[in-house]
């Protein structure tokens, strides 16, 4: 007889222990994983104080560097190096000088493509996180280079404003230590980077009224994208400005929004770091260019530097026609003012062996009675060598200038003024119909300054820069070079107006020549910038107790 077993309760309760037991284990692998999590998100936590720590050493090894330079002009004697303690963990950097400083081309940033004299550091930096001991280095590679600024274009060290009326296009950089104001009537193309340390605005920062003409800048791929947005313009005032116009112009224009700083010449901290002492007098003034000069004419008189020791040429040059003084000479009408000139004969001094040993004049007159006295540079065609003019005063030259056999040449000056062949003093103070401009054609760059525009005046813009005092409708006037404005004029203060001059036909372009280092004028300033080229995290891990 066989036997039915019914009781369910013995394998009820089997199975209830083995659910009791997976779950167990179950909750043991979740404590066991949780506890991991945490264990891991620890571990990052402090890798991540180290790292921003190891990161804050290389600021700090590099903010030394660029301290060194700002006040000596030179590396220091000393490599930065020492501890710190940063964001709970102990840190060590270091530097090394990797070598000499090289002309070459820069490679990074809104600056690629220029050439500098560059020079390299190597940074390290090494942090320990204080509790856990996680371990981060990294490595920069730190450059200082000194960029001529005749490799721009366009290079103001306050607000630029560009506004043409006819068409314009500017082959070449474009930066502003300010603001950037950009329109045009008809149109204004800009084919490289446009950089500003303030804003980029589309408009006038002064009275005109808005002009409605297209502004057009290349982006990477060398098509011409416009500003124009919708019914407005795509500008540092659209609340997408930063990733339009990356977007637009593949990075190549950049203002402060999207991190550009200002671009500043080395100048001595004792002179101020203004850069109108570059054409101020040496006494007490480290920046002059007097004192790189060659040639330099002071009050009237004429000085030659032959083996380290001035002599006093000025009887010899007025005797051969090289130099000629006459007080109130012409009046220029912007200034509303007779001019003391002294003017210098450029082929008289070439043809006489008198050019400056290396390429530099210097002039300056204080003389007391003279109101207004300035340089006139006459008969300037050929230039014979390189050539560059640098002038407390105002300059103004006459006719074509380096012209043929074109040399690297620049003109410094309080402002510059450009006269036709044409020009004749007698009608300086007539009607601007009697005084009739011809062709004319220069190659230089020039140092310049300006006027600032107010509420209520423009001060003309980049395309009133050089300076004009006849009648030019029709006429051309052919520029090439770079056009640099560091100051605001302290002599020629006159404001800006069309009532003394009718502007010339501006058939002006950036001389390439000036891309290539050997072509440059004598002395050319040169701005300083500091920038990481290159950066590696090359340890991660936690260091012995």
């Amino acid at each position: 007889m066989k036997c039915t077993i019914t009781s369910q309760r013995g394998m009820a309760t089997f199975i209830a222990l083995v659910m009791v037991a997976m779950l167990t284990m179950i909750g043991l692998a979740a404590l066991s994983t949780s506890d991991d999590e945490v264990k891991i998100s620890g571990n990052d936590l402090h890798e991540t104080q180290a790292f921003y720590a190891a990161e804050s050493g290389l600021q700090v090894a590099s903010a030394h560097l660029q301290k060194e330079y700002e006040e000596t002009g030179a590396p220091p004697l000393v490599m930065p190096e020492g501890n710190d303690s940063i964001n709970s963990c102990s840190v060590k950097y270091g530097s090394v000088d990797a070598g000499p400083a090289e002309v070459r081309e820069l490679t990074t940033g809104s600056l690629a493509g220029l050439h500098g004299l560059v020079k390299t550091f190597n940074l390290s930096s090494t942090a320990i996180n204080a509790s856990q001991r996680a371990q981060v280095t990294l490595n920069e590679q730190f450059e200082t280079a000194l960029v001529p600024i005749f490799q721009f274009a366009v290079f103001y060290g306050n607000d630029l404003e560009i506004a043409p009326g006819a068409d314009m296009t500017l082959v070449g950089r474009v930066h502003s230590n300010g603001n950037l104001w950009v329109q045009a009537n008809s149109s204004l193309k800009m084919d490289s980077y446009v950089t500003a340390s303030g804003k980029i605005l589309h408009g006038r920062k002064g009275p005109e009224p808005v002009s409605s003409g297209d502004v057009l800048i290349k982006d990477a791929t060398g098509a011409y994208a416009s500003m124009k947005l919708g019914s407005g313009w795509l500008d540092a005032n659209n609340a997408k400005w930063y990733d339009s116009s990356v977007a637009r112009w593949d990075g190549r224009v950049k203002d402060s929004a999207h991190g550009q700083g200002k671009l500043n010449l080395p100048l001595a901290p004792s002179a101020g770091g203004d850069p109108h002492k570059l054409i101020e007098r040496e006494s007490g003034n480290p920046d002059s260019y007097e004192a790189k000069s060659t040639l330099k004419f002071i009050d009237g008189k004429a000085f030659r530097k032959v083996g380290g020791s001035w002599s006093d040429v000025t009887a010899t040059f007025m005797t051969l026609g090289i130099m000629a003084v006459a007080d109130n000479k012409f009046k220029d009408q912007r200034e509303n003012k007779k001019v003391d000139v002294t003017e210098l004969d450029i082929k008289k001094l070439q043809d006489n062996g008198y050019a400056p040993s290396n390429g530099v004049i210097y002039f300056s007159d204080k003389t007391a009675g003279k109101d207004y006295p300035a340089l006139r540079l006459k008969n300037g065609s050929t230039l014979g060598s390189g050539l560059t003019i640098a002038s407390e005063n105002p300059i103004y030259t006459v006719g074509d200038y380096n012209s043929v056999n074109k040399q690297p040449a620049s003109l410094m000056a309080d402002a510059v003024t450009f006269l036709s062949s044409s020009w004749n003093d007698v009608y300086g103070d007539s009607s601007k119909s009697k005084r009739i401009a011809v062709a004319t054609k220069v190659n230089a760059s020039y140092l310049t300054g300006n006027v600032n525009t107010t509420a209520t005046t423009y001060n003309g813009g980049f395309e009133n820069l050089p300076r004009f005092l006849e009648t030019w409708t029709g006429k051309n006037f052919t520029w090439s070079g770079s056009a640099v404005n560091l100051w605001n004029s302290k002599q020629a203060i006159g404001t800006w107006n069309g009532t003394y001059y009718n502007p010339p036909n501006r058939i002006w372009s950036y001389d390439v020549d000036l891309d290539d280092p050997n072509k440059l004028p004598p002395e050319t300033p040169a701005v300083r910038v500091f920038q990481r080229t290159g950066w590696q995290q090359q340890d991660v891990g936690y260091a012995a107790n």
